[in-house]
């Protein structure tokens, strides 16, 4: 069965993991997912319950017409301390925390906030339930959770999560083949964003230089 992990369109505020509706950028990028993925015969659409994760699924569905199902266990990895900071802020006021990790040593958590593993075993039970449901399905979530995921089902050690890519893309995605057989997840693409590449403005060299 073929799950597609889809992050969210791009959303109306730079601050750190606001929960926020998409900007008309984000909806752009939502319609040409949708379009993307219209001859996948999308046979289930999940979202965590964060409005840009919500409002990606709602405008890529008018393409699919599938039914909607609102997980609160595919909610962004938590940034504690951080969240509603702004980048210049949390690069002054978090800079050691930075630095250890940088150096991809410890599966570190954000302070006050979750780790990769952290997030791996709030996910993972709900893309389990994803995967015995009906397929193929189409999952809108966010940059934290795909890479959280993505790492436990490449067997990387999850200290070095951030080696995934350093910016993926709104509205990319990253496909999973689930083998019900053996029960296990196999990575058949990652950060695909090709449906974007001809507008760059949609891309997020346009928009932010970094990932927290």
């Amino acid at each position: 069965m073929k799950i597609y992990l889809i992050r969210h369109g791009r959303q109306c505020s730079k601050l750190c993991n606001v929960n926020v509706d998409l900007c008309e950028e984000g909806y752009r990028q939502a319609e040409l997912l949708g379009e993307r993925l219209a001859d996948k015969g999308i046979a289930a659409v999940y979202s965590s319950d964060y409005f840009r994760a919500v409002q990606t699924a709602e405008t890529a569905n008018q393409r699919w017409r599938a039914e909607h199902v609102v997980m609160p266990q595919l909610r962004e990895i938590s940034f504690g301390d951080m969240e509603g900071l702004s980048d210049d802020v949390i690069a002054e006021r978090f800079a050691d925390f930075k630095v250890r990790q940088q150096r991809m040593e410890e599966d570190l958590p954000y302070p006050g906030g979750e780790s990769a593993g952290d997030v791996v075993r709030r996910a993972l039970p709900a893309l389990r339930t994803i995967a015995e449901g009906p397929g193929p399905a189409a999952v809108i979530t966010h940059g934290g959770v795909i890479r959280s995921l993505t790492a436990w089902i490449l067997g990387m050690d999850l200290a070095k999560v951030r080696i995934l890519g350093s910016g993926l893309e709104n509205c990319s995605i990253t496909e999973l083949n689930y083998h019900k057989d053996s029960g296990r997840f196999t990575v058949e693409r990652f950060n695909d964003y090709a449906h974007l590449e001809p507008y760059p403005q949609l891309l997020r060299g346009s928009w932010v230089d970094t990932e927290n």
